[in-house]
C-alpha cells in the first residue's frame, strides 16, 4: 500500500513541501531515500520505540520511504512525525482519507511526546500558501505557528494525540491568537529608560540622532562612563516595529530555534550584544545546517558590539558587506541561503590599551604610538560605515549624586518616531531606502544639499580639523538626521556643526592629543 503525509524542508528563510511517500510490500527491511542526513535515518530507531512504548508494533514489512523532492536535502528530526504517521497510515493504523489535507512536522520522543522544532513560523506561512486546511505541530511550537491566519493550526502533546485526531476518533479546536492585540500590547513594554542614566546629555542626543537617521555609532571613553549602560537603552527609543518587519524577524528567530515557547511574534526591535571572542560563522551565521548569525539575529533591531578592539579583526571585516548590502549570502559546499541583515551598528571602545586616554580623573600611561596600534584594529573601510562617533565621560560622583533623573525614554522615542516619519514621505518613491543612513550620494545631493554658509563651515572644518575626505557624506547624513529632528526643511549651519562634532575618529590628530 502506498500513502502520502506532507512536511517541509527548511533552508535558511526558504521552505519546500516534502511529500513523505510510504510504500509497504513482503519483506523485512527499512529503505529512506531522498538526500536524508544522519537526523532523519535515524527516525526509524525513535518511531520504533515510540510506537512500541505505546501499545504499538512497527510493521513486520519492507518498508520503503522516499522524501521527495529526492534531490533537496532533508535535515533535522522534524520528519518523525509525518514518517510515523505515514508508517502507520501504509499499515492501516490511521485513516488515509485526512492526510492530504493536513501537514505534519515534530520530534519524536521514545515515549511518542512531540518535541519542538525549528522553523515552524516559515513552515506555517508555507502550508497557507500550498492552500493546506492545517497545521500540526508540537504543543512548544504553536505560538509562533499559530500566527498565520487563514490556517488552523493544532498543538499536539503525543503520537496518539495526533493519531486520533487524524482517525477523527477525538476532536480539537485549532489554536487562534489574537496577532494584532498581542503585538501592540508589548511594543512599549521595556525595562530599560534613558531616565535610570544620569549626566551624558551629549551622548543620548547623539544616540536620539542615530535613532532618527538609522545611523552607526561608536562610542568611545574610559570605563565605568556608562558605554554599555547607554547602548542597552537604545530600543527604547527606536520607531516601533512594523507588523511586516515583525513577522521577518520572528521567521529569523524561529529558523535558529531562538523563539521563547510563549512568543507568537517579536514586538520589540532585537538588541544582540555577543562577545568578543565570537566567530566568524557565528557572526555571519553558516555551520552545517545553515543557521543565521548575529548579524541576521539583529535584523531591524540593534547589533553591539562592546569592547570592539577586543575583537577579531577577520570578524569585524565581516561586516562591511552586511552594513553596505543590508542581507548576507552565505554559501558553503552543499548549500548557499540568504538572509536579511539591517540592523544599527553601535560599538564602544576604550580609547587606548590602559582605558585613560583622555580622563581628567585618571592618568594614561600609554604613549602616542600604543594608542595609534590599538586604534589600527578597527580598520578604515569599517569605521567608513561608522556615522556617529561620540566621546563619553564618566561622570564624577559629586554631579552624580546630586543629579535629578534623566528624561525618559518615551519622550526620545516621540522625536525619532515624527522623524523617522519625515523620512518616510521622503523615501516613498525609492525602493529599499527608509532612513537617511541609507541615502545615496545622488539623493544627498537632492535632499541634503548644504547651502554657501554651511557648505563654507564643512570647508573650513574639513580643512582645520583634518578631517579625511569619507567624513563628508556621512556629515551630510547626520546633519540631514538633525534637520528632521527639528523640523527643518532645509540643512543648515546649525545643523553642520553638531554633525561635525559627531566625526572626533576622523581627526588626524585624535590620538596625538595629550590626555
Amino acid at each position: 500500500m502506498l500513502v502520502k503525509t506532507y512536511c517541509a524542508a527548511v533552508n535558511g528563510l526558504e521552505v519546500t513541501t516534502v511529500t513523505v511517500e510510504v510504500s509497504m510490500s513482503r519483506g523485512v527491511q527499512f529503505h529512506l531515500t531522498g538526500l536524508a542526513d544522519t537526523a532523519v535515518r535515524e527516525s526509524y530507531d525513535r518511531i520504533k520505540a515510540a510506537l512500541t512504548n505505546n501499545g504499538l508494533k512497527m510493521p513486520s514489512m519492507d518498508i520503503t520511504v522516499n522524501l521527495s523532492p529526492a534531490d533537496i536535502k532533508k535535515e533535522g528530526s522534524g520528519y518523525d512525525l509525518p514518517l510515523a504517521i505515514g508508517i502507520l497510515a501504509a499499515n492501516s493504523k490511521v485513516e488515509s482519507e485526512r492526510l492530504d489535507k493536513y501537514m505534519l512536522v515534530g520530534e519524536l520522543g521514545l515515549d511518542g511526546r512531540l518535541q519542538p522544532i525549528r522553523g515552524a513560523l516559515p513552515i506555517a506561512i508555507r502550508a497557507r500558501k500550498e492552500k493546506f486546511k492545517g497545521l500540526i505541530v508540537p504543543q512548544q511550537n504553536i505560538r509562533e505557528a499559530a500566527v498565520v491566519n487563514q490556517l488552523e493550526v493544532y498543538g499536539m502533546d503525543n503520537l496518539m494525540d495526533v493519531i486520533k485526531f487524524m482517525n477523527g476518533d477525538t476532536s480539537y479546536e485549532p489554536t487562534i491568537i489574537d496577532t494584532r492585540r498581542e503585538f501592540y500590547a508589548r511594543q512599549t513594554l521595556f525595562d530599560l529608560d534613558f531616565c535610570d542614566v544620569k549626566g551624558q546629555e551629549s551622548v543620548k542626543r547623539a544616540l536620539e540622532v542615530a535613532a532618527a537617521g538609522g545611523h552607526n555609532l561608536i562610542m568611545i571613553g574610559p570605563p565605568g562612563s556608562g558605554k554599555s549602560m547607554l547602548a542597552k537603552r537604545l530600543p527604547g527609543i527606536l520607531p516601533p516595529l512594523s507588523l511586516a518587519e515583525s513577522l521577518e524577524t520572528t521567521q529569523i528567530h524561529s529558523v535558529a530555534g531562538k523563539l521563547s515557547r510563549d512568543t507568537s511574534l517579536i514586538s520589540q526591535r532585537p538588541f544582540r550584544a555577543p562577545h568578543h571572542t565570537i566567530s566568524q560563522v557565528g557572526l555571519a551565521g553558516g555551520t552545517s545546517k545553515a543557521m543565521p548569525g548575529e548579524v541576521s539575529l539583529a535584523h531591524n533591531g540593534v547589533l553591539f558590539l562592546d569592547e570592539l578592539t577586543e575583537f577579531n579583526r577577520a570578524t569585524l571585516e565581516i561586516l562591511r558587506q552586511p552594513l553596505e548590502d543590508r542581507k548576507i549570502t552565505i554559501t558553503r559546499a552543499n548549500y548557499t541561503v540568504e538572509y536579511p541583515c539591517s540592523f544599527m551598528l553601535v560599538a564602544s571602545m576604550n580609547p587606548c590599551p590602559c582605558g585613560y586616554y583622555g580622563d581628567p580623573l585618571h592618568k594614561c600611561t600609554c604613549t602616542p604610538g600604543q594608542i595609534s596600534r590599538y586604534l589600527s584594529k578597527i580598520s578604515g573601510p569599517l569605521l567608513d560605515r561608522i556615522d556617529i562617533h561620540c566621546e563619553i565621560q564618566a561622570v564624577p560622583f559629586a554631579q552624580l549624586s546630586k543629579m535629578q533623573p534623566g528624561e525618559p525614554s518615551a519622550s526620545h522615542r516621540q522625536r525619532v518616531i515624527k522623524a523617522r516619519l519625515i523620512q518616510e514621505e521622503r523615501f516613498k518613491d525609492y525602493k529599499n531606502v527608509h532612513c537617511n543612513a541609507q541615502m545615496t550620494e545622488r539623493m544627498l545631493h537632492k535632499f541634503a544639499e548644504p547651502n554657501d554658509a554651511s557648505l563654507e563651515m564643512l570647508r573650513l572644518a574639513m580643512e582645520k580639523l583634518s578631517l579625511s575626505a569619507r567624513a563628508y557624506s556621512r556629515i551630510l547624513k547626520v546633519a540631514r538626521t538633525i534637520a528632521d529632528l527639528e523640523g527643518s526643511d532645509k540643512v543648515q549651519s546649525q545643523h553642520i556643526a553638531e554633525a561635525i562634532g559627531y566625526r572626533n575618529l576622523d581627526r588626524s590628530d585624535w590620538a596625538e592629543r595629550g590626555g
